[in-house]
């Protein structure tokens, strides 16, 4: 019996990474208001992040689904008719419904399918994009490893404590239209003309921890955040960058922390279309592995 490795699309991950490390994506879909695009979150297979981020550039707002009970239970049938076992990491669930929605397919399909209970394991990241990259990258590592999928599942519960993550916005409208922050936050973002910061809470919800004038300053904040924040471990060692299509403020921002530490390992990623309809271009995301944060 082997472990799969899923995730919903709100990871991050290319359509090649994918691949070479065996991960099965469960796609969000996504749509403008107008009816003009819809599509599901191929990870810019179908369309390139940087077309993607220009219509966003050019007006259009975006929204997105979560995959349907249908989607899932496909998924998971195809993992139980293999004879394997798997974990499936959803998004937050303070940021969507996607995790409740799996739980429900996950039930219905083992009342159906009695003999796969306890074969798929479905976790509640309590994070979305660069962090929950960072841990379902882990999560092959443990994989390859020989680990199991009951082991991943109880890793991963207790490893999202651990995860640090902060990251900068351009623009704080789109998220405000999607109910991710208070209309009073995006509101004085733009009225001072400042770079908000943002992490993830304990409820898996978006919050703001601090601001930044302009972003030069907002970047070394990133990187100085990683600094103090960071692992003393060798697991302190890893650190995920993210960008949408700001990749010249990714290279920085990566610059940045190699100075500090030259023997860092750098894992990249571009902000999926599920993410980017959400923080819209120039986000640049920094997460890395800390002390518990529940502490």
């Amino acid at each position: 019996m082997g472990c799969v490795i899923m995730s919903d699309s709100t990871c991050d991950y290319s359509a090649p990474q994918a691949r070479l490390e065996g991960v099965r994506i469960v796609p969000f879909h996504y749509a403008d208001a107008m009816g003009r695009l819809q599509g599901d979150d191929d990870l810019f297979v179908s369309m390139t992040a940087h077309a993607f981020y220009d219509l966003i550039r050019s007006g259009a707002e975006l929204f997105t689904s979560q995959p349907s009970q249908l989607e899932f239970e496909e998924a998971f049938g195809e993992v139980l008719d293999s004879g394997d076992e798997a974990v499936l990491f959803c998004i937050s669930s303070g940021l969507s419904g996607g995790y409740e929605g799996a739980l429900m397919a996950l039930a219905r399909i083992e009342r159906e399918r009695p003999e796969g209970a306890g074969r798929i394991h479905v976790v509640d990241t309590l994070h979305a994009s660069t962090p929950m990259h960072l841990l379902v990258h882990e999560a092959c590592h443990m994989r390859d490893a020989g680990r199991s999928a009951t082991e991943i599942a109880d890793w991963a519960k207790e490893a999202r404590w651990h995860l640090q993550t902060l990251f900068m916005v351009d623009d704080l409208d789109a998220l405000h239209r999607g109910g991710r922050v208070p209309k009073s936050v995006a509101t004085i973002g733009g009225a001072l003309d400042v770079k908000p910061l943002l992490t993830f809470d304990l409820a898996g919800k978006l919050g703001v921890t601090g601001i930044s004038r302009g972003r030069k300053k907002g970047l070394r904040k990133l990187a100085e955040n990683y600094r103090k924040t960071r692992s003393r471990g060798e697991d302190g060692l890893v650190v995920a960058i993210g960008d949408a299509d700001a990749r010249a403020d990714a290279d920085v921002l990566a610059g940045q922390i190699r100075e500090q530490l030259p023997g860092v390992r750098t894992l990249r990623s571009t902000i999926g279309p599920t993410i980017g309809c959400h923080v819209g271009p120039g986000m640049v995301s920094c997460c890395f592995w800390g002390e518990d944060r529940r502490s």
